[in-house]
């Protein structure tokens, strides 16, 4: 799949890098780049064997514009393990929730490109990118306990990480949103933290206008109609804690 161009109305472009993932056990990835006014930051940029091909398709991409800011969007390696690559690379700075930093520090961070490492407050912030400000909407518990979400207020798009996640359907977009519930269920109900969560979050999104919400994996939910499905379905669906009851058994022989 080529690179896809999301928005771009000449001074503002959001990008889908290609799938870079390879491999039985790799788990496909959406890596997200924002560019405005100069400046670009790359979303869950991912690790260490995606990381020169990512590298060089962003730098290729920013073209005259510098990285500004890496956004990671929770601890996952798939997010964060090549984290020291890009800072030893780039001058950009990386934004991780506060509770994770020094977790992420594992993943083997040069002591000389600590200090880039960023909190993210749990309340949520904003960063400008070249005049924009992009908006790091806490999303805590969907699925790690330090997580966020950024939202374009340009191109509308809701970069919403593992939530909203699919598996296996080979779309680059939803086609049908019905025909596609098989395809992320799964996913949801064991890696969502609970219903009270997900009502939460659908009830904060939905003051929002959205256009398109960008999963870290698989297929995007493009359009007004396809977003409000997402969201209402995510709003009522049963899962994480909500089904402990059915995990918490002792194995029998």
């Amino acid at each position: 799949m080529p690179n896809m161009f999301l928005h771009d109305d000449g001074s503002h472009r959001n990008i889908l890098l290609e799938d870079f993932a390879s491999g039985a056990f790799a788990v496909q990835s959406n890596q997200h780049l924002i560019v405005h006014g100069g400046e670009g930051m790359i979303l869950d940029p991912g690790g260490h064997k995606i990381y020169n091909r990512v590298l060089m398709e962003t730098l290729s991409l920013l073209g005259s514009a510098e990285l500004k800011y890496i956004f990671l969007s929770h601890q996952d390696p798939d997010i964060v393990a090549a984290i020291n690559g890009w800072l030893m690379t780039t001058d950009a700075d990386a934004y991780v929730s506060a509770i994770w930093t020094r977790f992420v520090a594992h993943f083997g961070l040069d002591e000389f490109v600590e200090h880039r490492l960023r909190p993210i407050p749990d309340e949520g912030m904003f960063l400008n990118l070249g005049g924009v400000d992009l908006v790091l909407l806490p999303a805590h518990f969907l699925h790690a306990a330090g997580n966020f979400q950024v939202y374009d207020p340009v191109s509308k798009i809701l970069y919403s990480g593992d939530l909203g996640a699919s598996l296996g359907s080979g779309q680059v977009m939803v086609p049908d949103f019905e025909a596609h519930i098989p395809f992320m269920k799964d996913f949801h109900q064991r890696y969502m933290t609970s219903n009270v969560v997900m009502r939460a979050w659908a009830e904060m999104v939905s003051t929002l206008e959205i256009h398109t919400i960008a999963p870290q994996h698989g297929a995007l939910f493009v359009g007004p109609d396809m977003v409000k499905q997402f969201i209402d379905w995510a709003g009522e669906l049963t899962c994480g804690i909500d089904l402990a009851a059915e995990v918490y058994k002792v194995p029998q022989s």
